[in-house]
């Protein structure tokens, strides 16, 4: 990686920001650490990275309780589905180790940072315990920064303590984006950078999440989603960097088969 290149989206971001009226201090981007987490040499293993997902507009009552019987019996790191069924699958999960994770201005970011607010604090009460926003991308790729930077910290906020990710939707972005979306998402005090929501064009690929690891640094997490299929690619995915992977096809993953899911 070009430390060079690296630090002169810092720079660069940071001048945008005052430009902007935020004097903000950007985090430095240091060289890349050594992986923060063993990578998993069997499928058994890698279901403790998984978020269990389910995010389609037709999804039933029966799916969500099959997903959720599925991410009890692998013991799944969590279930993420839509904030419509975030009270059912906290009530199937009930003493269960497997978390309940929602999506908040899913799946186009372009909501107003008052009503991604309004989302979390519902999803909060209904039994969401993590929390995947999606990014103002339009703000992101016109240079709005600190319109960015606020709309995430609201929600940051308005959910303290519970795990925040943020979907860059790194489909859209240039490289340069991504490194200053990542500086954001750093700077916003939200836990994870996240690349896709699976309904935008492309995925996670193996690039873009060694970029966002070294741009976030060892201990911050980083979720790859969008298009991982089997385990090989859950592992490539995890051996560039990424500390959760987001997909509709962890039951088939696990049972050694490849997922058909868009997600």
């Amino acid at each position: 990686m070009d430390q060079k290149w690296l630090r002169e989206q810092t720079q660069q971001l940071e001048l945008a920001l005052a430009r902007q009226g935020l004097t903000s201090s950007v985090p430095a981007v240091v060289e890349m650490q050594p992986q923060v987490v063993e990578i998993p040499k069997d499928r058994q293993n890698l279901a403790r990275f998984i978020d269990h997902t389910l995010l389609k507009p037709d999804a039933s009552r029966l799916a969500i309780k099959q997903l959720c019987e599925e991410a009890r019996e692998h013991r799944f790191q969590s279930v993420c589905v839509n904030p419509v069924h975030v009270s059912y699958a906290a009530e199937l999960l009930e003493g269960s180790p497997v978390k309940v994770c929602t999506v908040i201005g899913f799946p186009l970011g372009a909501s107003t940072s008052l009503m991604k607010v309004m989302e979390a604090r519902d999803a909060l009460v209904n039994g969401a315990q993590e929390l995947d926003m999606v990014i103002n991308i339009g703000a992101l790729v016109e240079g709005d920064y600190a319109r960015v930077l606020s709309d995430i910290k609201a929600v940051r906020d308005a959910a303290p303590g519970v795990v925040l990710k943020v979907i860059l939707e790194t489909g859209y972005l240039t490289k340069e984006q991504i490194v200053r979306a990542c500086l954001l998402v750093r700077m916003a005090g939200a836990d994870f950078v996240k690349t896709s929501t699976g309904f935008g064009p492309g995925g996670a690929t193996v690039e873009d999440i060694s970029l966002m690891r070294t741009v976030v640094g060892p201990e911050f997490g980083v979720k790859a989603s969008g298009g991982v299929r089997d385990f090989a690619t859950a592992q490539a995915m995890i051996k560039a960097g990424a500390t959760r992977i987001g997909t509709s096809s962890g039951a088939a993953i696990i049972a050694g088969a490849e997922g058909t899911g868009d997600y």
